[in-house]
């Protein structure tokens, strides 16, 4: 698969201050049915968004957010965890989001996150708080030199080589192996 680079992005930033939001609460385990990816964005965060009568709570940060602005998430510590579903990462990217930044992000979460190109960025616990306590900021986050900037700030992050290689190609690990496939063809034809 491939989806839109990503080398640096610039963008304010949507603040969800709540720790330990699962994989169920950015999408509820109703919304699995499917392997299409369309519509998921509006099950992101459905519960949340929407009353028990189906009704869209208008006054939810999630509802009176411009998407088109605001494509990074600051999110409380322990974003991710819970089930390892990859309906999670395509229900935020159809959302809107291209990164998600935390002081700590659960380790599947991450893994599928970066197979389909949302960045997941952990940063340090004051840098978060200054973060969190500015909504809307203007942030960007530089996959090629791996910096998160706003302000004065220049923060590094880590991102694991190989798919910080992929995200910047706009490939997820088969297209990678896809694009390889002509000189795999080659080795096995001169090892035979």
């Amino acid at each position: 698969m491939s989806f839109q680079p990503f080398t640096a992005l610039t963008s304010k930033t949507l603040v969800l201050r709540e720790e330990n939001i699962d994989t169920d609460q950015i999408i509820p385990a109703r919304f699995l049915t499917t392997t299409d990816r369309e519509g998921l964005g509006d099950a992101a965060f459905h519960d949340w968004r929407y009353g028990p009568d189906g009704v869209l709570d208008e006054g939810h940060v999630l509802n009176r957010t411009d998407m088109a602005t605001h494509r990074v998430l600051v999110a409380g510590d322990n974003f991710g965890c819970g089930s390892s579903r990859e309906h999670a990462p395509w229900a935020l990217l159809a959302f809107g989001l291209r990164a998600v930044i935390s002081t700590s992000i659960a380790d599947i979460f991450r893994s599928n996150s970066l197979k389909n190109g949302l960045l997941p960025v952990v940063v340090d616990e004051e840098t978060h708080a200054l973060l969190l306590s500015e909504p809307g900021r203007e942030v960007t986050v530089d996959l090629e030199e791996n910096r998160l900037r706003f302000g004065n700030h220049a923060v590094p992050f880590e991102t694991e080589a190989f798919a910080r290689r992929c995200l910047l190609d706009g490939k997820d690990p088969l297209g990678v192996l896809l694009d390889a496939l002509p000189e795999i063809e080659d080795f096995e034809e001169r090892a035979a």
